[in-house]
């Protein structure tokens, strides 16, 4: 048996397959929902306590290709905030809220883990 680990749309799943042997039908366990890294607190806005601060967080580790806002800028839903490289694929850090920038705690070429807060907004 061989055992993977996959994120899909920025869940990690933990994968064990069985090695197709004498003809026999490979088998899957069912993929199980590995329970999310804490993020670090945001510097600025969430650290200080401040009201309705929400963050971007980052889904996999990996290295920040790029930051496509700053701070002030107005973010929408669906957004691209920002390009991570996951295993030598570019991975889009998209908001899932709206908001204003309060602060970016990445800067291109940085590595993140799992879980690390990159942008709050408020």
């Amino acid at each position: 048996m061989k055992s993977y680990t996959v994120t899909v749309n920025g869940v990690t799943y933990d994968v064990t397959v069985e090695e197709n042997v004498g003809g026999a039908a490979p088998q899957m366990d069912m993929p199980r929902r590995q329970p999310s890294m804490p993020a670090k607190p945001a510097k600025a806005a969430a650290a200080g306590g401040a009201k309705g601060a929400k963050a971007i967080t980052a889904g996999a580790a990996g290295k920040i290709l790029k930051v496509d806002v700053k701070i002030g800028d107005t973010v929408k839903v669906g957004q691209n905030v920002a390009m991570l490289e996951v295993m030598k694929m570019e991975t889009p850090i998209v908001s899932s809220d709206e908001g204003t920038v309060t602060s970016i705690e990445i800067k291109e070429g940085d590595n993140v883990e799992a879980g690390a807060t990159l942008i709050t907004l408020n």
